[in-house]
């Protein structure tokens, strides 16, 4: 189901309670769709930060690599 702004802030209560018995629904602004309210037990499948944990690596001079180029560039000599 989708709702405007308006009715939406109107009827908050009564949508918040329903969408918490698991009817989520859309609040659309001049018809276009904005956000998707939805029960938190149905937030589970949310992507989080934090999820290439572990599948990245930094290497150890990381603040210092290319750092004589871009030094170079702010001086004018690239």
């Amino acid at each position: 189901m989708q709702y405007n702004i308006h009715t939406a802030k109107t009827n908050l209560s009564a949508l918040v309670e329903k969408a918490s018995k698991g009817d989520s629904f859309v609040i659309a602004k001049a018809g276009k769709p904005m956000v998707k309210v939805i029960p938190v037990s149905m937030q589970e499948n949310v992507k989080r930060i934090g999820f290439l944990k572990g599948q990245i690596t930094i290497p150890d001079d990381f603040n210092q690599m290319e750092q004589i180029d871009i030094i170079d560039s702010f001086e004018g000599k690239a």
